[in-house]
């Protein structure tokens, strides 16, 4: 099933039109703070102050800023400024007029924003329409509370309505300066997040399970496996001897785990809000490291981002990039140690109150690229080698906050005298590892059948290197 066809929009700061269309905006958000000074009744409560002047003005600075700034890839936020006019009017209306007049003035403010919310987002035709019948509405309010209220209609009573009649008049050049972008690819629109869109053809026991289970430490399924490692260690001495120093297990798994993936790309899901997203091309792995093999070194988390169809080589070169630049100093230096410290600073009342400000943030998707890019709870995958401390493979649990909906661990080698169908022992050579997978973003039998692929990478290692790696789509 596919999500719903739509053509979404670009502008670009190259064309007169976009600023055009920004500064009638900017001069809608002065028109809004000259009001609230100008023409304000005396006795205007602060609820009508705030709906009337203080959030229409927020919205015109909203749409400014998304142009300018945005507008490249998020021409779909542009809608936003017309939805908070339309409850603008409705709340007036219903504040200060007769109830059919207001429900009228609702209808009609609402099928406005409609309409103007289904070009940007390219589900129906961007033309100069909207901005015509959004003039005609505006004419039509104004006449209408001046024949209700049986107030004058002068100049004073438009100017009260010129910063309304500005934002409204943004989408003018905005049509004009809008151009589809028809290149096949995927663009954000709303739902969406920064790391991740929202899968919208799910079936219903998908859609309606992150409801009953919520939390994702009551979604966790536990998977233990191993691998005879004799082929993998040729693979890796095969590795070093051609120039690649410091190839080791945690290379070789995270490889196989890339090409599984590219394979089987819903595993690179993840559910935020209860809603599940996939992060299409971008595979966030997590791991946790020490600077140096003591007690007494710090631990520091290094998150490496991986693209679908990366061989061995490349996911060498962008692992160890990470992580040489995590051990440059025994001092927390990290973007991620860094911004822990921050919090570390703050007391703990506070710093319990910012953390659920952030959980609410991530909860609706507003969490800025800047955390979500330090944060080792946001991520595809998160890698625990318990190779390195001598101990067996651990069942890691996933952490509530943030978005990881796969831990892997894996243990020490150890050997193991097993009886061939001949009656002969051999000592054979093991490794442990284990899954703790959300078993809400695919069904059990999409599991089974990657897990069972990625151990058969892992017993003919070789296959790494093969070319034509297999790349599907998570979403036609």
């Amino acid at each position: 099933m596919k999500d719903t066809k739509r053509i979404p929009y670009t502008t670009t700061l190259t064309q007169p039109a976009v600023w055009l269309s920004a500064l009638l905006a900017i001069c809608a958000l002065a028109g809004f703070a000259l009001r609230s000074f100008c023409f304000r009744p005396a006795g205007t409560d602060g609820w009508t102050l705030w709906l009337r002047d203080l959030l229409p003005g927020l919205a015109a600075l909203f749409f400014a800023y998304q142009l300018l700034i945005r507008g490249r890839d998020r021409v779909y936020r542009l809608s936003l400024p017309f939805w908070v006019l339309c409850l603008r009017f409705a709340a007036s209306g219903w504040r200060g007029l007769p109830w059919y007049w207001a429900l009228l003035l609702t209808l009609t403010a609402l099928a406005i924003a409609i309409l103007m919310h289904r070009s940007l987002t390219g589900t129906s035709r961007a033309d100069w329409l909207p901005i015509i019948l959004a003039g005609i509405w505006m004419i039509w309010t104004l006449w209408g509370w001046r024949t209700v209220l049986h107030t004058p209609f002068a100049w004073p009573t438009w100017l009260r309505f010129l910063p309304e009649l500005l934002l409204l008049a943004a989408w003018l050049p905005l049509c004009f300066a809008m151009r589809r972008v028809d290149d096949g690819r995927y663009r954000p629109t709303w739902g969406d997040r920064n790391d991740g869109r929202r899968i919208r053809s799910l079936s219903p026991i998908s859609t309606v399970g992150t409801y009953i289970m919520p939390e994702r430490n009551q979604a966790n399924v536990f998977f233990q496996d191993k691998v005879e490692i004799t082929e993998l260690e040729k693979y890796i001495r095969s590795k070093r001897a051609a120039g690649y120093e410091h190839f080791g297990m945690t290379e070789v798994l995270l490889s196989a785990y890339v090409r599984t993936v590219s394979k089987y790309p819903a595993a690179n899901r993840f559910i935020a809000g209860e809603k599940i997203y996939t992060r299409v091309d971008d595979m966030q792995f997590c791991m946790t490291v020490k600077k140096e093999m003591t007690r007494e070194a710090p631990d520091t988390v290094i998150k490496v981002h991986l693209k679908p169809g990366d061989s061995v080589e490349e996911v060498y070169r962008k692992f160890h990039a990470t992580l040489d630049d995590a051990k440059k100093s025994l001092e927390l230096d990290s973007s991620l140690d860094g911004t822990i410290a921050l919090f570390g600073m703050v007391p703990g009342v506070l710093l319990k109150f910012l953390v659920w400000t952030m959980k609410l943030l991530d909860y609706f998707g507003l969490l800025p690229r800047f955390i979500l890019e330090v944060s080792p709870f946001h991520g595809s995958v998160f890698f625990t080698s318990m190779g390195s401390l001598g101990i067996p493979a651990v069942f890691h649990h996933l952490y509530n906050f943030g978005n990881l909906p796969i831990f892997l661990a894996f243990g020490r080698k150890y050997r193991v005298n097993e009886v061939n169908d001949d009656g002969s022992v051999v000592c054979r050579k093991y490794m442990d590892y284990t899954f703790n997978v959300d078993e809400r973003i695919v069904d059990g039998f999409y599991y089974a059948t990657l897990i069972k692929y990625f151990h058969k990478l892992l017993l003919h290692p070789e296959r790494l290197d093969e070319p034509g790696m297999e790349i599907n789509p998570d979403i036609p």
